[in-house]
């Protein structure tokens, strides 16, 4: 790949992960609900899961949307279904009485939620589809390693700045207008997808 190939490469990963979307929001109510610490897990889910699906997708499974566009619509709407799931879930949601009542995302579990995420399928095969020439394994781990370099300061950013809300969310009511908002532009982060 060359330079000026790779730069451009650069410049897509670190915004295309910096911008919100299902993961950053999900981190953002991590780290204001566990902080840093307990959210670590589930940012190395993201960066790790993502980049094995980046080579995964490179690797064949951007062919079979091409053959078979419906399987493209069906994970669409499978993938948007989850997310309304998983933003009712974060609605519903209160103040801990403890750091142990909230459960973040596992590692499996972030990096399995990658296969279900709207805005990293789009990520992954326009990245594929523009940045790869010839699918070889080099180009597509470099895509990759890409993807993961910039994801980590990217989820890092995302839990941090929930973490620094942990000063404001000091009562049930503020937790539960926080994790609606959060719902809600989770939701609003899917508009796009339909």
């Amino acid at each position: 790949m060359e330079f000026q190939q790779l730069s451009a490469l650069a410049l897509f990963a670190f915004v295309s992960t910096f911008t919100p979307g299902p993961n950053n929001l999900m981190l953002m109510t991590s780290g204001a609900n566990v902080g840093f610490n307990r959210t670590l897990p589930h940012m190395l889910g993201i960066t790790f899961g993502f980049g094995f699906m980046v080579l995964l997708v490179g690797l064949g499974l951007i062919g079979v949307f091409n053959s078979y566009p419906m399987t493209h619509d069906i994970l669409k709407w499978l993938s948007l279904a989850y997310l309304g799931y998983l933003a009712f879930k974060i609605a519903l949601s209160g103040k801990a009485e403890s750091d142990d009542d909230y459960k973040p995302m596992t590692f499996l579990g972030a990096a399995s939620f990658q296969w279900v995420n709207p805005k990293g399928w789009s990520m992954a095969l326009s990245s594929v589809a523009i940045y790869s020439s010839n699918g070889s394994w080099q180009e597509l781990s470099l895509i990759a390693a890409m993807f993961m370099l910039t994801n980590l300061p990217s989820c890092s950013f995302w839990v941090i700045a929930g973490q620094q809300l942990q000063k404001w969310l000091t009562s049930q009511t503020r937790v539960r207008a926080f994790n609606i908002s959060m719902a809600v532009l989770l939701i609003a982060s899917t508009l796009p997808m339909i």
